[in-house]
């Protein structure tokens, strides 16, 4: 059995790493970074042109219904490339979450939009995943009230897909009264971040969501594995980077990638990145076809690629010594991008407590620290 991506995959992958080699070059996200925004928009139209936005849209609705491996080859080389488009929120989990729970006319008016590119909808699901005290939306008489934070895709959107506590989905338009929104400012450059407080918007319940928790489980699981593949494309790109500079550096008239020291650091990074690529093949295939695995691989792979991303990244910036903190160089833009995706949708610790309840680790834990509390009272087993 032939395990990997197809031609089909293999083709898209180079495409978009090609044409993000060709129009955004390090000095063009050093410009971005610094607040260009029209050079943000035009490599985000390029990518739409080479159908980013249309990939999870149903076919009935122009777009591709491509797989979840596709996108996430697509997040892998947009992670490669520190591409300033949206994309994981407003391509992946948007369409996702319209297709699972949105009404007739939810569908026909949003996701055609979204499959040609003339709709940026960003998601809002922090305050289901872990609500900060001061932050959460409550949802009544068709008003939406409340604070949501770090809105995936959220900048200049032209609407919102937002969660409460009890994970039901709430559509918002953009310019509807009432919403305030805030720029967040993150180490991410490359990509924006906004905060929203709403007062007695405007709101409209994705209907399928009202009782299927679900339905915001598996928008939460893909948009997790987008951020994975994105981080894995980014280490990637940096250990090549330690890789080639390793080799053109001299010290003591050698290259510093034959001393023993590089050639281990080079070495551990490649062992520990190598088999992340096929953990986030295995991740999306659950996706579509092994949906009693779905759950935990997505927490799994999530928790296992932050560790290796915040690895790898450290590790590439000490292989180029002094010059891997320059801006020269620009290895900051992946390794604050690798950062950023390590804490949005939840942390490795958060993940980690997730996938415990799910397999019943949680019940384990708790009675066996029950039992060592009872140990160790007096009047307990030890003090009989």
């Amino acid at each position: 059995m032939y395990f990997g991506l197809s031609e089909e995959q293999k083709s898209l992958e180079e495409s978009i790493k090609k044409y993000l080699e060709s129009n955004a070059p390090l000095e063009v996200i050093k410009a971005v970074a610094d607040g260009e925004a029209k050079k943000a928009k035009s490599i985000h139209q390029g990518l739409i042109d080479l159908g980013i936005s249309g990939l999870m849209v149903p076919e009935q609705y122009g777009g591709l219904e491509l797989d979840t491996l596709f996108a996430a080859v697509v997040a892998g080389a947009l992670g490669a490339g520190t591409a300033p488009s949206p994309f994981t929120g407003a391509y992946v989990m948007a369409p996702i979450a319209l297709s699972l729970a949105g009404s007739d006319a939810q569908k026909d008016n949003w996701l055609p939009k979204i499959a040609g590119g003339e709709a940026v909808i960003g998601m809002g699901l922090s305050e289901f995943i872990g609500a900060r005290e001061d932050a959460g939306i409550e949802f009544s008489n068709g008003k939406i009230s409340g604070r949501a934070l770090f809105i995936i895709d959220g900048k200049d959107a032209d609407a919102f897909i937002l969660a409460n506590k009890s994970g039901q989905l709430f559509l918002v338009e953009a310019a509807a009264p009432g919403i305030d929104v805030t720029d967040l400012i993150t180490v991410d450059k490359t990509r924006d971040s906004i905060e929203l407080v709403l007062k007695d918007v405007s709101a409209e319940l994705l209907p399928g969501s009202k009782s299927d928790i679900g339905v915001i489980n598996k928008v939460i699981d893909t948009g997790r594995l987008m951020l994975s593949a994105d981080t894995v494309g980014a280490s990637q790109v940096m250990l090549d980077k330690a890789v080639a500079y390793s080799l053109e550096r001299k010290q003591f008239g050698r290259a510093i990638g034959s001393f023993q020291a590089v050639k281990h650091m080079c070495a551990e990074m490649t062992a520990e990145l190598e088999p992340c690529h096929s953990m986030v093949w295995h991740a999306a295939h659950c996706q579509d076809s092994i949906p009693e695995e779905a759950r935990e691989m997505a927490c799994h792979l999530k928790a296992h690629v932050a560790e290796v991303g915040r690895q790898v990244s450290k590790t590439s910036i000490e292989v180029h010594g002094g010059m891997g903190f320059t801006d020269e160089m620009g290895l900051h833009y992946w390794f604050k991008r690798i950062g950023l995706n390590r804490q949005l949708l939840g942390s490795p610790e958060l993940v980690r407590e997730e996938v415990a309840r799910l397999q019943g680790f949680d019940q384990t834990i708790n009675q066996n620290a029950s039992s060592n509390i009872t140990k160790t009272q007096p009047g307990g087993p030890l003090f009989d």
